[in-house]
């Protein structure tokens, strides 16, 4: 390890001579966010909470009920966390773009009240056409947000008041038809929604993954366009988390007791976005954690069984209200301790963008002009000692011509 002449670090330099700080940020580009890479401290140390919040509500449901962690009732609460952790991959998702979908909620409602009047074709049959239309309403949500820039939540607030008409001509709850169980299957729904939410959570924290998925979100003005990549990664995130609500709407109607009821379907919203921001996700987009969205929905369902048996009648408006509001502190903390570390005085730029074509090199903010070349030769001939008759007399070194007559010939 060296150092300079102050006695900090110098800078690891390649052998072209060109910083290693340099050639690692040398393609990001400041007018897509700040350069550098995204600190992951944060997000290490709040899912290290919240799973001692999620180990100290299993214990209080365990201490109350032991029977709820085992058996039939251990799958169905597998299933509910995987039908709450769909919605949650489905907020996340449009989240990390930059476009926060809130129709995820309705959506899943209006799918829970097909498959409960056409469970009894069949799941294959009765879940195509959901599948396809969420994927067309997607599409259109998305065109609406990216061709016209407009903010994704009054977009899809928008979307959210046409699917709310459609389940509003429904007067009754309807009574879920075919006889499929997802209990049986309860385990392999669980470890395929926890495999999804940590490998994109470690897809997510790799540099230039992150980046490409936030690249919606504005550094400037917020109506300025964000450009063709942005426009085209924003969208399929809008198309995925509505065709992720459709499954986890399926599940939730699947798994229920009783019939599935009208409603606006809001609530499943608030819940799904409130868990995924506590979990870690930055309500402005692009920064997320890596084990925080499956923490904070396990914590979730595991406090509303807990609730369950305290005889408490709880409301997701009151859980959701509660996580979304946690979840705004939690945004807080990891946009002011998650982004790039700041250029350190003194020291070499974290945060360059390359070498420019007149010998600078370019920081995103200033040009650090680079050192002279040394002089192969001195300016000034030396001074001859007029007193010394050496090499100094030879003729070479004569200010004037020789005469052709000088010397002997």
């Amino acid at each position: 390890m060296a150092y300079d002449e102050t006695g900090r670090i110098a800078p690891v330099e390649t052998s072209s001579g060109v910083p290693a700080a340099v050639l690692e940020n040398v393609f990001d580009d400041p007018s897509h966010g700040e350069p550098g890479r995204d600190r992951i401290a944060v997000h290490v140390v709040w899912e290290f909470l919240l799973l001692v919040g999620l180990a100290a509500v299993t214990w209080l449901l365990w201490r109350e009920d032991a029977d709820a962690l085992r058996g039939g009732a251990l799958k169905t609460l597998l299933v509910d966390v995987a039908g709450l952790g769909l919605l949650a991959l489905a907020a996340g998702l449009s989240l990390r773009a930059a476009a926060v979908n809130l129709a995820i909620g309705p959506v899943a409602l209006a799918a829970a009240l097909h498959f409960a009047e056409q469970g009894d074709r069949g799941v294959r049959e009765a879940l195509l056409p959901a599948l396809v239309v969420a994927a067309l309403g997607g599409l259109a949500l998305a065109l609406a947000v990216v061709v016209l820039h407009v903010p994704g939540w009054a977009a899809s607030l928008a979307g959210a008041a046409a699917v709310i008409v459609y389940i509003e001509r429904r007067t009754t709850p309807v009574v879920v038809q075919g006889g499929y169980d997802p209990r049986r299957t309860a385990l392999y729904l669980f470890v395929g929604f926890a495999a999804v939410a940590v490998l994109g959570g470690l897809f997510g924290a790799i540099k230039p993954v992150r980046r490409l998925v936030g690249r919606f979100r504005p550094v400037a003005d917020p109506a300025r366009r964000r450009g063709a990549v942005a426009a085209t990664v924003t969208a399929l995130a809008l198309i995925a988390s509505t065709v992720l609500a459709v499954l986890g709407g399926v599940l939730i109607a699947a798994n229920g007791d009783g019939p599935v009821a009208p409603a606006s379907g809001l609530d499943w919203s608030v819940l799904a976005i409130g868990a995924v921001m506590l979990g870690g996700t930055s309500a402005y987009g692009r920064r997320g954690g890596i084990f925080g969205t499956l923490l904070a929905v396990c914590a979730v369902e595991v406090f509303l069984a807990w609730a369950v048996t305290q005889d408490w009648t709880i409301s997701r408006w009151a859980v959701g209200g509660a996580a979304l509001g946690a979840g705004l502190l939690v945004t807080r903390l990891v946009e002011t301790f998650g982004r790039p570390r700041p250029t350190p005085p003194g020291g070499v730029p974290a945060h360059p963008t390359g070498p420019s074509g007149d010998g600078t090199i370019s920081t995103g903010w200033a040009l650090t002009p680079s050192p002279e070349p040394a002089d192969a030769w001195p300016s000034v001939l030396p001074v001859r000692d007029t007193d010394t008759v050496d090499s100094w007399e030879s003729p070479r070194w004569e200010s004037e011509p020789r005469r052709w007559d000088a010397g002997d010939r």
